[in-house]
């Protein structure tokens, strides 16, 4: 268990400073890509418990984490299960196969946003078919995508994404497929233009649309993080995961 390190991070005006600006961003977003306010992710990998419990207090209710095994600990830990009951986890790293009955079985198990391959796509519905739960509903997921074609970055490629998106919505029916998301490479420079990756996603995100004849407001994109979620948001982004923003975040002392 990570002990909790005393600093001057505070993570309740860190959730609200951020939801403050994902707000304004929102207002500010161009009207023909209206829809619902974008959902905060806090990505809370590596953070201690108490960090979390405290985005929790402020009305955080999505976490995000990378690693299995820390989803598997952090989700099944005394003080989430007794003091966040509604948590909602995230699963927003690299899914083998092998590690799916680890994490679907989870308290609060909400979403896996990393689904790039048909392979993926059907373990993660078997498993979920065998899931023996009450009130079961489809498992929510999100299709990954490289729009950056970077080879240490998971994702399928934006040209065959459509088409799995097809395969998953006509033949799994343990899955909700909600929309699709992109990690983009870092530290894009906006001097130069918008961000190819974001351009990329919304470009896959209409094809997506149009083919399907599917209202776009009703398909997710999770793009943007701590650096770069407004310009995101401005772009289209509905889901937006957000971590050193909030679990580094120190207040300014006020002057005297």
């Amino acid at each position: 268990m990570i002990k909790r390190i005393m600093t001057d991070v505070d993570v309740k005006a860190g959730i609200q400073h951020i939801l403050k600006r994902v707000e304004v961003a929102f207002e500010q977003r161009p009207k023909e890509l209206k829809g619902e306010k974008p959902l905060l992710v806090a990505v809370s990998k590596t953070k201690p418990v108490e960090m979390i419990i405290d985005a929790y207090s402020v009305g955080q209710r999505h976490f995000g984490e990378n690693y299995v095994q820390e989803l598997v600990e952090k989700s099944q830990h005394p003080d989430i299960l007794a003091q966040c009951p509604d948590i909602k986890w995230h699963f927003i790293g690299h899914l083998q196969s092998n590690k799916i009955n680890k994490i679907i079985k989870l308290p609060n198990m909400h979403m896996v946003q990393t689904v790039d391959s048909e392979k993926l796509a059907n373990s993660l519905n078997s498993a979920w078919q065998k899931y023996e739960k009450e009130n079961k509903q489809p498992l929510s997921i999100l299709i990954q995508i490289n729009t950056s074609g970077e080879e240490a970055k998971n994702g399928i490629e934006p040209a065959a994404a459509p088409k799995l998106y097809k395969f998953i919505k006509e033949n799994l029916k343990e899955l909700d497929l909600r929309g699709i998301m992109t990690i983009g490479a870092f530290g894009h420079d906006y001097s130069k233009g918008p961000n190819p990756d974001f351009i990329s996603l919304m470009q896959v995100h209409k094809q997506i649309c149009e083919e399907n004849q599917l209202d776009e407001k009703d398909v997710q994109v999770s793009m943007g993080m701590s650096d770069d979620f407004e310009r995101a948001i401005d772009m289209g982004s509905t889901i937006v995961r957000v971590g050193s923003s909030i679990f580094g975040y120190r207040a300014k002392k006020p002057t005297a």
